[in-house]
């Protein structure tokens, strides 16, 4: 590999590293849940509230993200945002109360365009061949610092229970959601200085009409012998839509006639990418396990699977993405997907919960267990049913404190089912929709409106996050997780049948060959 390619392939490192600021971030809030429910007395609403505040936050971040790329460039604009996921995890880490946590993660919500604007970066520093890999390189991150984040939160939760001094010490014992979210702060710190080596955007650069600023950042990136005819091809690509430069005309042409296609795919893979429940699953991982009965420590464990089969997952599409094709991983993912909803739907739905008379014998650390007698012998069809009856007989606070271990000696279902299930459908998401999505944003927009089209179609996917993390919560309450797989199921199954008929393989071309055929469909 020669020095430009090397350099090309840093640079995308670099940037990508947001993915697992991100991917770190959004998996830490999973092992705190309970914890933070316990702490400040949350309701299932405002217990949605905390874990959604990111995506509240990006959706108040991306109509801004556009303005601010196109006026201050790229490297600038990532900047900033690793300057707001360090702030937010300091204040998230010392929160001292729901409303200051929720501001803080609101806060690292405005960071999290960071994947916006990584796909943006990488798709303008990529050499053609090898876009797809750099662009899913984000994708990669975001898996690995999950899986880095299940690991801390299994660490931390282990520690905490150890009868050690250190731990005492440390104030382990006594908060350690804290020390969960508070992990986040040297990999904030440390992307802040990594940031400060990589250099601007060339198409940013042609776009601020400076060819020679541009030029010389090729340099770095490219084979001498590729740089004149990239430039031609950035210089054709703004002569044809030189009405682009200002916001109102670039949302004009995002839903024009001649981008009408284009708008369908994007807005589509938008929605879809996110109905599929993903981070529903990812975000409330240990509060998803503790449903099959396996209790507190099983979940943490159980929750390790979720980030190794998401790593082992993403490096397999990553090899596969430039061999077979976008259509092809997006398609196949989204039918692999449905199918895996529908097998965790249908074990749910044979679930059955009972407590024996030997179950409520054995719950000496309940305060006058023999509440729980009129459920005693009673089978129930759902989680749904037996939670209200839980509700009925202990009362809010003391039901949902021992709500875990109480499913645990009620529920028998086949969770090994179940967990394959899930990790079937991680797998697939991680796969094929997660990463290929963002490579498709980062080919199909002109250079022209590509600084806004990129965070408009992020704040679909981030409102679309933000109801699926708001309301899991609330569903989990009053829907039951067979009806909440089924839901998932039935909203991808429709984006599948109009990405059937509308999706373009993309795969080889460079972004202003991808215009022309999509102008021409």
């Amino acid at each position: 590999m020669d020095l430009q390619h090397r350099n090309a392939f840093f640079y995308a490192t670099v940037v990508a590293l947001g993915g697992f600021l991100f991917g770190l971030d959004a998996a830490l809030i999973a092992g705190t849940v309970d914890f933070l429910t316990q702490e400040f007395s949350l309701t299932a609403l405002q217990l949605g509230n905390v874990v959604s505040a990111p995506a509240l936050g990006v959706l108040a971040a991306l109509p801004f993200v556009g303005f601010i790329c196109n006026r201050f460039g790229r490297k600038k604009t990532v900047m900033l945002v690793a300057i707001l996921y360090l702030v937010s995890a300091m204040g998230s880490a010392f929160a001292p109360s729901y409303e200051f946590l929720w501001g803080a993660r609101f806060l690292g919500g405005l960071a999290f365009s960071s994947i916006a604007l990584a796909s943006m970066y990488i798709g303008e520093v990529a050499p053609r061949k090898w876009r797809g890999k750099l662009v899913s390189m984000t994708q990669i991150n975001i898996v690995v610092g999950l899986s880095g984040a299940y690991f801390v939160n299994y660490l931390i939760n282990h520690w905490a229970g150890l009868e050690a001094g250190w731990v005492a010490s440390l104030g382990i014992d006594h908060h350690t959601w804290r020390w969960m979210l508070g992990s986040e702060i040297p990999f904030a710190l440390l992307w802040v200085f990594l940031l400060i080596s990589i250099p601007e955007s060339p198409s940013w650069l042609m776009y601020r009409n400076r060819p020679d600023d541009a030029e010389r950042t090729l340099q770095k990136i490219l084979p001498e012998k590729d740089i004149a005819h990239h430039m031609k091809e950035m210089r054709e690509s703004l002569r044809k839509n030189p009405q682009s430069h200002g916001i109102g005309s670039q949302l004009k042409e995002i839903f024009g006639r001649r981008m009408r296609l284009i708008f369908i795919i994007a807005l589509t893979i938008a929605i879809a990418q996110q109905s599929t429940g993903i981070n529903a699953i990812l975000f409330y991982a240990q509060t998803v396990f503790k449903q099959l009965g396996g209790g507190t420590d099983a979940a943490f464990a159980q929750a390790l699977w979720i980030g190794l089969v998401s790593l082992v997952s993403t490096i397999i599409g990553l090899l596969l993405v430039d061999k077979i094709g976008r259509r092809p991983m997006i398609i196949g993912g989204m039918v692999w997907i449905v199918i895996s909803h529908g097998w965790c739907s249908y074990e749910f739905k044979q679930a059955r919960y009972t407590l024996t008379s030997e179950d409520i014998a054995e719950l000496q650390y309940i305060p006058n267990p023999e509440r729980l007698e009129p459920l005693t012998g009673l089978a129930y069809e759902n989680d749904v049913a037996f939670k209200k009856a839980l509700r009925e007989a202990l009362g809010e606070a003391e039901a949902l404190e021992h709500q875990g271990a109480l499913l645990q000696k009620a529920i028998t279902m086949n969770a090994a089912f179940v967990l394959i299930g899930i990790l079937s459908f991680i797998s697939a998401f991680q796969m094929t929709v997660g990463p290929v999505m963002w490579v498709l944003f980062s080919e199909i927009f002109p250079i022209s409106v590509r600084g806004l089209a990129i965070p408009f179609f992020t704040i679909v996917t981030s409102l679309t996050n933000y109801v699926v993390q708001q309301f899991f919560p609330w569903q989990l309450e009053n829907m039951g997780m067979s009806t909440i797989f089924l839901s998932y199921a039935a909203v991808v199954s429709v984006g599948l049948i109009i990405l059937f008929f509308t999706l373009k393989e993309t795969k080889g071309l460079s972004i202003e060959e991808i215009q022309e055929k999509l102008a021409r469909s």
